[in-house]
């Protein structure tokens, strides 16, 4: 007799999104700002796993998991879910999705547009019903500006409010770390914070960078230009940067987004002792580190 067992769940590593230079070039009438921004997914993120069940449920696991608890209607992977079965002209999926949040949450890398977008790549291998890559990334910018560049979790150039998307350069084999001090930031403060919103764009970007040493001199001329009022908006962030540029290991930090995480490039060797540095003395930061692709 033949013994019938489940399928496996499909699992996917949704990436955080780390803006390696982010400028503000404009405001539109509607308020939403422009910007130029080089985007890289280092293997640093949450997990998303998708198994058929008898309904739609959404579980939360992980560290950060508490920090989503609310009504089900706010849950961008559940709307995900549900605009992805309309737009497909489905019925909602009965499916388990169990995310462990290992992210922090409204930190600046993306975590929850990331999840958004992981799902949507999900259920399209799940129900076999593709989308159109234009009604994909129109599904993507429906549920949030930073989702759709979440769908191909390469290098990439965001333009306009984020959804003008062209490829990145290549990047050279490198580390990333992570670390937020465990601070909120809200991101509509830091813009009101701004005081300029008409600042140059990005470099002309090349198409390749062979060492890290090529990509932080070019980082070097760009900017965020959401730091500084970030940083004094929370005390933390220019702490965690202040132990990031001491580190001689660390060729370049700044912060991702609007805050409050900020990241330090490093040869890909040296990123795990960084981490298990920062982790001896700072235990009260989020600290996180793997290769940049």
């Amino acid at each position: 007799m033949s013994l019938s067992h489940p399928p496996s769940p499909r699992v996917e590593l949704a990436r955080a999104k780390v803006n390696l230079a982010l400028h503000i070039t404009g405001q539109r009438s509607d308020g939403y700002h422009l910007l130029e921004s080089l985007v890289v997914f280092p293997q640093i993120g949450d997990r998303i796993a998708l198994a058929p069940s008898d309904k739609l449920e959404l579980v939360l696991e992980g560290p950060f998991a508490r920090d989503l608890e609310g009504p089900d209607e706010a849950n961008l992977i559940l709307k995900a879910v549900r605009s992805f079965a309309a737009r497909a002209k489905l019925p909602c999926p009965d499916i388990r999705l169990t995310l462990t949040k290992r992210l922090p949450v409204s930190s600046g890398i993306g975590g929850g547009s990331s999840d958004a977008a992981t799902t949507l790549c999900l259920l399209e291998d799940f129900t076999e019903a593709y989308l159109s890559e234009e009604d994909l990334h129109d599904l993507a910018l429906s549920l949030g500006a930073d989702v759709p560049v979440c769908l191909i979790p390469e290098p990439q150039i965001m333009r306009g409010i984020g959804d003008e998307l062209t490829t990145g350069p290549e990047l050279p084999a490198c580390g990333m770390v992570l670390v937020n001090p465990k601070a909120g930031v809200s991101t509509p403060d830091v813009f009101k914070s701004l005081t300029r919103r008409d600042n140059p764009p990005l470099p002309p970007v090349p198409e390749s960078f062979e060492t890290l040493a090529q990509l932080t001199a070019y980082l070097k001329i760009c900017r965020n230009d959401m730091q500084d009022a970030a940083m004094q908006l929370c005390g933390g962030i220019g702490d965690v940067l202040s132990v990031l540029e001491a580190d001689s290991r660390i060729d370049l930090a700044r912060m991702s987004g609007s805050g409050a995480t900020c990241f330090g490039l490093c040869e890909l060797q040296h990123a795990a002792d960084i981490e298990r540095s920062l982790r001896a003395d700072h235990p009260e930061w989020w600290i996180a580190s793997g290769p940049l692709s």
